[in-house]
């Protein structure tokens, strides 16, 4: 097979396109307010957690830059996602993807400088226990750049995420050699050491296509790049994805997907539809399980929206599910187009559930009830015991908090 790159393998981090640090500054990556429109997928996480493309945007700053990286979150996020760092640092917006754009931009950026978007602050040098100031001298970005400021653009923008991740992980670097039962149209496919695939047919054309380390693709697979299947994760028999689609690290997939983000530690093992979604970690979509991503009048699609506390616009023709970590849904489970699920949902029974439900509900079309705090956290404990991870203190207190601050919603 011509084109792919044979041989010795090396970890990305000792790949030549990695620079040296960029910056002697160190950085805080920052929620600002607009985090409440990414709820409930930050609920669990600041926004530089999120997972789009190959990588997390915290990792994304950690590779492009080699520097010191902090956060500054929510107080209930804090003893989980605490800021080790103080004096002086490049306050960056928690959303802000790098490129090549900004990073130029950055290290041009002074002091009493403001780097924008139009109204929307990207950066500022500042003190790291600080928020971004007002009144400085603004300095506009004008190239083109990625800001996940909403769940939807997570999988509207995952396709020129994918190609920059991949872009910059695989460059000057030797992939794994894949196995002559597979079929592949372009030469855009990289392996991870321990990686498998078997029988599976892959079209690059489209997109790269990123085997993570011991990733698993099972035999009968068909695969329409871009796609991102990020260490530990799985694609399992027959599997159908069309791109841009990423299966984060630990997760499980089967049955057809599109254009969808799938953060980690989450299973859709089993035949039905997923697609122009987002799905947190320790969710499971039961066997034969669809969402709707298209309104049968193709009318824009509106999601619910904690700042609105009411539906907002898009813009998008097709939009499915945004999915808080923790929810489950049972077998055949039917979300509607534009649907948001909040954190420890559980979700089960015939029809149609309503296309908002609220964190810590139980039911489906019929009517909700609240899902016990200490049910969920045992469920959560038994789930996560199976990957060999403990639900300790920290992670109870941030579903405890999540479940007192979402009570308003559940009593409408």
């Amino acid at each position: 097979m011509q084109g792919f790159f044979y041989g010795k393998r090396n970890r990305f981090e000792e790949s030549p396109y990695f620079r040296p640090k960029l910056f002697s500054m160190k950085i805080v990556l920052l929620d600002t307010p607009d985090r409440i429109h990414l709820l409930p997928l930050t609920f669990t996480r600041p926004v530089s957690e999120i997972r789009v493309g190959i990588l997390t945007i915290k990792e994304k700053w950690e590779q492009r830059t080699h520097a010191e990286i902090g956060y500054r979150t929510q107080n209930y996020l804090t003893a989980k996602y605490g800021n080790t760092l103080s004096g002086q640092v490049l306050l960056v917006h928690g959303g802000l993807c790098p490129n090549d754009a900004v990073l130029k931009a950055l290290e041009n950026l002074k002091e009493g400088e403001s780097l924008q978007a139009g109204e929307t602050i990207l950066a500022q040098r500042g003190d790291a226990s600080e928020g971004f100031r007002q009144g400085l001298k603004v300095v506009h970005l004008g190239e083109e750049f990625t800001l996940i400021d909403r769940p939807w653009k997570i999988f509207h923008q995952n396709a020129v995420q994918l190609e920059e991740d991949f872009e910059w992980i695989t460059r000057g670097r030797e992939s794994a050699p894949l196995s002559s039962t597979n079929t592949v149209l372009g030469d855009r496919i990289f392996m991870e050491e321990g990686a498998e695939a078997e029988c599976a047919i892959f079209n690059t054309h489209s997109g790269p296509v990123y085997l993570g380390r011991d990733s698993v693709v099972m035999e009968g697979s068909v695969v329409r790049g871009a796609l991102a299947l990020c260490e530990h994760a799985q694609l399992k028999l027959s599997t159908k994805i069309y791109g841009a689609t990423t299966v984060g690290p630990h997760s499980k997939v089967g049955g057809e997907v599109n254009n969808s983000v799938i953060t980690g530690y989450s299973n859709k093992g089993h035949d039905g539809f997923l697609g122009n979604s987002v799905l947190g970690e320790w969710c499971n979509i039961g066997a034969d399980s669809n969402n709707s991503n298209l309104k049968n009048n193709y009318d824009e699609v509106k999601l619910w929206s904690y700042a609105r506390q009411g539906f907002a616009r898009t813009g998008l023709q097709f939009c499915g599910l945004i999915m808080g970590d923790h929810s489950k849904c049972g077998i055949n489970t039917m979300f509607n187009t534009g649907t948001v699920v909040g954190v420890s949902a559980n979700i089960f029974g015939a029809g149609f559930p309503r296309n908002f439900i609220p964190s810590y509900s139980w039911g489906g079309a019929s009517g909700f009830t609240t899902y016990n705090l200490e049910k969920a956290l045992k469920t959560a404990a038994l789930v996560m015991e199976r990957r060999g991870i403990e639900l300790d203190e920290t992670e109870r207190s941030i579903l405890a908090h999540i479940f007192e601050e979402t009570a308003s919603f559940r009593q409408n």
